[in-house]
């Protein structure tokens, strides 16, 4: 007998209990993958690549809500230069807010101080962190027969609230709280194993959007909990990985996140199909196909920062660059390997003279290429977007 709409028990089957060979065998090699993820890197450039990953995470979160908003446009977002289109510039406004909660999000994790992901009070944050500085059309929803201004971390509490997803209805808008109590139960990691805390992790990201608890939002924030889960399960390697990308791109084509969502709705169909109100089959095949989106960016990732490789692309950037030196590779690769060099050793690297040395390093600075915390402090490499189409082939779509 199907369970009531209302009864929180509808998200069931929460997770699996019991995990498929091919669902055991994706996690233990998602985990095993991602613990050699940037291994080789000196720790000072995995954090700065991880600066990176929150810009390309955040392109593609956007670009799966249908916002294409580039690479250079979020960095010059982050540091302060809005378009003059109010369009372009609320794009801007939205990439800056993923990027810097991610970043909140990372700092935790590195702190080990990141709270439950799925309780309620983290999940409100996340949405609150996103939304606080948001202009007002930004905030604004409008629909056929409703147009509500939303309130950053509120639950849907009003009947005008109430929404058609698709084809699937969301709870309504007076039951949320009681959806979210019931969801935080069930996908605590507390009591759960690494396994099945990567397992929870995939339900959790399908259930989160199921209960739709936001007015609006709710992809955003069911992907960056999804980071969150995976940094806490001990799969994120230092942000070095995300989600998104995998999940705009999917495995074979671009449609699958969109499917295998709508395909994780499914009722229970029969006997044979779990115990739950859904489809426990369904949600078998959908948490099998997000592990494996979460393995091959794990994959692909660590084909890009792979040491020499990584080495050989600094080296083909410079030159190509009509600005820098070829000296400028020599001071690159040292910060690759040593994580950072002080300033007064650029002439011992590069081989030339103080004067020539001092600059092509001004050069390389100026590019972008290498910086420090402070005027005169020691310098560590930097991955600007003007760098991606070499550094990063394949990273983005077009760059």
């Amino acid at each position: 007998m199907q369970i009531p709409l209302e009864t929180p028990a509808r998200i069931e089957p929460a997770r699996l209990e019991e995990a498929t060979e091919a669902i055991a065998d994706a996690a233990a090699e998602l985990s095993a993958s991602s613990a050699i993820l940037g291994r080789a890197l000196h720790p000072l450039t995995a954090a700065n690549l991880s600066g990176l990953v929150r810009i390309m995470n955040t392109y593609y979160s956007n670009l799966i809500e249908g916002h294409d908003i580039r690479p250079r446009d979020i960095e010059r977002a982050l540091a302060g230069q809005l378009d003059l289109d109010e369009g372009r510039r609320n794009l801007q406004l939205e990439a800056a807010a993923h990027v810097r909660v991610q970043a909140e999000v990372d700092r935790l994790a590195t702190l080990d101080a990141l709270p439950e992901p799925a309780s309620r009070d983290f999940i409100l944050w996340l949405h609150r962190a996103f939304y606080q500085d948001a202009p007002e059309p930004m905030l604004r929803i409008r629909g056929v027969g409703r147009d509500i201004l939303m309130e950053p971390g509120q639950w849907r509490s009003e009947p005008e609230h109430d929404v058609e997803v698709g084809k699937h209805v969301p709870p309504s808008s007076d039951r949320v709280p009681d959806f979210m109590r019931y969801f935080e139960a069930r996908y605590r990691f507390v009591p759960l194993g690494k396994a099945g805390r990567i397992m929870a992790m995939a339900a959790a990201h399908h259930r989160l959007n199921y209960i739709h608890p936001f007015p609006d939002g709710n992809g955003r924030v069911s992907r960056l909990m999804s980071h969150a889960m995976a940094q806490k399960a001990g799969i994120g390697a230092h942000g070095l990985w995300s989600v998104s990308r995998g999940l705009a791109r999917g495995l074979e084509s671009r449609g699958e996140y969109k499917r295998m969502m709508s395909h994780a709705d499914m009722p229970r169909q029969g006997d044979r199909d779990g115990r739950g109100n859904l489809s426990e089959r369904a949600l078998s095949e959908f948490v099998l196909w997000f592990l494996r989106v979460c393995l091959d960016q794990v994959s692909f990732m660590a084909s890009l920062f792979e040491l020499d490789a990584l080495a050989r692309r600094l080296r083909a950037y410079v030159e190509r660059s009509e600005g820098l030196k070829p000296e400028s590779a020599r001071l690159l690769e040292e910060a690759l390997i040593r994580g950072e060099i002080e300033r007064g050793e650029a002439s011992r690297i590069t081989g030339l003279p103080e004067r020539s040395a001092r600059r092509v390093l001004n050069q390389t600075i100026a590019e972008g290429l290498l910086a420090s915390a402070t005027p005169k402090g020691p310098v560590s490499l930097r991955f600007p977007a003007a760098t991606l189409e070499v550094l990063f082939p394949r990273l983005y779509p077009q760059t």
